[in-house]
């Protein structure tokens, strides 16, 4: 595997944080999320950063690669036409999940993979595809989660592992992840650690989070606590990591609180480079899974407490050679193994979303805990998207009542955009919100997005009562 080229520590780069970005001291590079830009019209901040020689990594959020389907070949070409505007020397995205298409239903988060041998062969496919796409070499990220699979395979160092082996691609470790998965599911940081091809590191993920009734959530939207910089300071530790860099996607703080956080990363990982020891990687593969409960719950020993420096090969596009292991050992029908994945994800993303009953060995309470963050999500990002929303329905509370009253019944099946018409148009066809001026405010604010007159009063009653008949 060729060598990382460094690249220091960084920041996520966010709209809401851009000019701040621009003046932080000693910025090495920064990380965009890559569905939040157009190759065509890159923000000028973006550009000006591009211009003094930061560099750019885009970092994809809807690819899905650990889902049962191959990977979307225009999901694919997008990605890759960002990373050319941008000049990235990688590209990063996620092991997980985020939508079935039997039925179609999108969870718009990433959803943990079941770590089974089944999984694991859909997951290495659906890289190698991503791979030969791509016109730059792919790092993948481990997620934080709420909750775990029953009849585990592998632990996730073995897991992690296999997949580096099997397909040359590298890794973007979310130390931040490690401490929530500690939390929701038991498992030691320390051992996923030590379980890793370090040396396959691509860069570090430094993030926040907050513990409510003992469950840890990775919001992106709180200070980095000392926990995850300690464990920042166990991976320096064994390894000189490439790159870090800090995320940060909601309530943003002042720009001196970002200053401190990332002179605090620096801090640990100038620290640690005494005290590196060489890095070593378990297994790729052992028995069955020991990290942590088949049902997830709160962890025995977990401490009282989920849109850089990065590493990136030397090379040009060219480097996308991505150095697959053995390749050909592998090659050979997944069909089975993704119909298997299929029914399991759909079964599990149709209960967190459609409200289906909870499949057999998945902890109901977690399910339930899940189900309501993305609920949540879904409302939040809605009134990001579609501001205007929570407006004409008199406030935050009366649109999250509407929404989550909404969300219940109408899954999410094409996309955060889609969901705000969709939202609207369902509010319209029940004659709602019951204040006339309100409804023609929505009728306008939905025509002039939808491109289409909204449904007349005699259609509004025809799918009332196919709905009340259904």
């Amino acid at each position: 595997m060729k060598p990382m080229a460094h690249l220091g520590v960084g920041i996520g780069w966010r709209p809401e944080i851009a000019e701040a970005v621009e003046r932080l001291p000693g910025l090495d590079w920064v990380e965009v999320v890559a569905e939040n830009v157009c190759p065509g019209h890159l923000p000028e901040a973006l550009l000006r950063l591009r211009e003094r020689g930061t560099r750019v990594v885009p970092h994809g959020v809807s690819l899905g690669l650990g889902g049962a389907d191959r990977p979307d070949p225009e999901k694919l070409a997008a990605l890759g036409e960002r990373a050319v505007a941008l000049g990235a020397p990688l590209v990063t995205e996620h092991i997980a999940f985020v939508r079935t298409s039997s039925p179609v239903l999108e969870a718009g988060h990433l959803l943990p993979v079941p770590r089974t041998r089944d999984a694991l062969d859909v997951l290495c496919e659906n890289v190698r595809i991503a791979q030969d796409a791509l016109p730059v070499p792919l790092a993948l990220e481990n997620i934080a989660a709420l909750f775990s699979w029953p009849g585990e395979e592998l632990t996730e160092g073995q897991f992690l592992t296999e997949l580096v082996e099997r397909t040359g691609v590298r890794l973007l470790i979310d130390v931040a992840n490690l401490h929530t998965n500690r939390v929701n599911r038991g498992e030691d940081p320390a051992a996923v650690l030590d379980g890793i091809p370090l040396e396959a590191l691509a860069y570090v993920h430094v993030a926040g989070g907050v513990e409510r009734g003992g469950v840890w959530h990775d919001t992106h939207a709180h200070p980095v606590p000392p926990v995850v910089l300690d464990l920042l300071a166990e991976l320096r530790s064994r390894v000189d990591p490439p790159g870090v860099l800090l995320e940060r996607d909601d309530d943003f703080p002042p720009e001196q609180e970002l200053a401190d956080e990332l002179t605090a990363i620096r801090a640990v990982v100038t620290a640690g480079a005494a005290t590196t020891r060489p890095a070593t990687a378990g297994p790729a593969t052992a028995g069955p899974a020991t990290a942590g409960p088949a049902t997830a719950g709160p962890a025995a020993t977990a401490p009282a407490t989920e849109v850089p420096g990065v590493g990136v090969p030397e090379a040009a596009p060219e480097a996308a050679a991505q150095e697959p292991a053995a390749e050909a050992e592998f090659l050979g029908d997944t069909e089975p193994a993704r119909t298997r994945v299929a029914l399991g994800q759909a079964a599990l993303l149709s209960a967190l979303v459609a409200g289906t009953p909870v499949p057999e060995g998945f902890d109901r309470l977690r399910i339930r805990v899940q189900a309501r963050a993305l609920a949540a999500k879904r409302a939040d990002v809605v009134a990001r998207l579609a501001p205007e929303l929570p407006g004409i329905l008199g406030g935050r509370d009366p649109y999250r009542e509407a929404f989550l009253a909404y969300a219940k019944g109408r899954p999410m099946t094409a996309g955060y955009r889609r969901d705000a018409l969709d939202f609207a148009e369902h509010l319209l066809i029940r004659d709602l919100p019951a204040d006339p001026a309100a409804r023609r405010r929505l009728t306008a604010w939905w025509r002039d997005r939808a491109g289409a007159r909204p449904p007349g009063r005699i259609v509004r009653w025809a799918r009332t009562l196919v709905g009340r008949a259904a």
